[in-house]
């Protein structure tokens, strides 16, 4: 049999999971997508912690515990979430440890409620960091313009980070300018560049969604002959950027002293609309030094049917100037589409955040009670969190 995957790691994307679960994690089946599927990291966030603590009553001892203790709410979705983040780095140790410190990463977010505070969120990464205290763990920052300055803070510090909510082009430029300025600091600051990781999590069937609807509303053919262009285009000419920022002097500079780039990672790859291939935003952006993170689904139908043609990226970049001069021609505004989706990621983060807050409440009171099952309480709030969080 053809092995896709394999294939797929082999033109230099690195394939991650897009999910992580207690369930996941006892019953060897992130091991085995390890192993067995070429996964190479693991990414969270608040509504897939979600699904998992209503999913499982694995977590029951734990809650009862720090029920128990009379823990806060707001600490035991950090003690519940680090204890499955950190045994998610000793499974994916291998990968780390095989790869040089480059993959076996597993992330895991700030609180979204600070992604317009950078003091608070620089403090949250350092205590995160300490609780999971493993050398193979991702802090998730988002990229808005007060996650910035903390990007550049918190790699200071020999943080490994994750930059997340990224659409557009400018701010990826901005989040790699705040990537260098960490890695100076942190050599300045004594820390072994070869230690500290990053990718920037650039998103993209969020963008095909949000301009796709525009299109339908414009409603002309010119404008519908551009649907589901929009984000293979944009992850493009991201790379482009990418190439020419790791191949400056400034970088090599930092990579004579160690350090890795910070490579672009496409999320936000399961395909939303049912009529477009269910393994394009895979297929369409293959290219060295890349990672593409995956729900399990996604993993399973690349595995199954997905075509590695070698890389899709470089030499695409006029094409995909060419659609958005396109759009621009039909009256998307791609400026205000970006600022949209970044104001949505934040909000829909926030909501799936205060969602898994409310469910860990509930379980808590039902620990309290002695029910024997306080993670049935999480499931009123588990659909609606993953609703509003979506796919990573």
């Amino acid at each position: 049999m053809t092995d896709r995957l394999s294939e797929l790691t082999a033109a230099g994307v690195a394939v991650w999971l897009d999910d992580l679960s207690r369930v996941r994690l006892s019953s060897g089946g992130l091991d085995q997508l390890r192993r067995e599927q070429h996964v190479a990291g693991v990414t969270t966030n608040p509504s897939i912690f979600a699904k998992a603590l209503s999913d499982a009553t694995e977590y029951n001892w734990q809650l009862t515990d720090l029920a128990t203790r009379g823990i806060e709410v707001e600490e035991a979705v950090r003690m519940l979430t680090t204890y499955d983040v950190r045994w998610a780095c000793d499974v994916m140790r291998p990968s780390y440890d095989g790869s040089a410190g480059v993959d076996g990463r597993v992330s895991i977010e700030v609180d979204p409620r600070l992604a317009h505070e950078t003091a608070k969120t620089v403090a949250e990464a350092k205590a995160l960091w300490w609780l999971v205290d493993r050398p193979n763990l991702f802090i998730k920052i988002p990229a808005t313009e007060e996650g910035l300055p903390a990007i550049t803070a918190t790699l200071a510090e020999g943080i490994s980070v994750n930059v997340t909510l990224i659409f557009g082009l400018d701010r990826y430029s901005a989040v790699m300018e705040a990537f260098l300025a960490g890695l100076e600091q942190a050599k300045a600051n004594g820390h072994d560049l070869s230690k500290i990781g990053s990718v920037a999590s650039f998103f993209v069937s969020r963008v095909d969604t949000e301009v796709d609807k525009r299109l339908e509303k414009i409603g002309s053919d010119r404008a519908k002959a551009l649907r589901g262009k929009a984000a293979v285009a944009n992850a493009q000419l991201a790379y482009e950027r990418y190439g020419k920022v790791f191949s400056s002097d400034r970088w090599q500079a930092l990579a004579d002293a160690g350090a890795h780039p910070q490579r672009p990672l496409w999320a936000s790859t399961s395909t939303k609309n049912p009529d477009y291939r269910d393994v394009i935003y895979v297929e369409e952006l293959i290219a060295p030094g890349t990672v593409n993170t995956m729900p399990e689904s996604v993993i399973h139908a690349y595995a199954d049917h997905g075509e590695t043609r070698g890389d899709t990226i470089t030499g695409s970049y006029d094409d995909a100037r060419q659609v958005f001069t396109d759009l621009e021609a039909v009256g998307v505004d791609m400026a205000d589409v970006i600022a949209t989706l970044e104001r949505e990621g934040v909000e829909k983060f926030e909501a799936s955040w205060l969602e898994l807050l409310e469910g860990v409440k509930k379980s808590l009171t039902e620990a309290a009670k002695g029910t024997g099952e306080p993670n049935k309480a999480a499931k009123d709030n588990a659909q609606a969190a993953q609703q509003a969080g979506g796919n990573a």
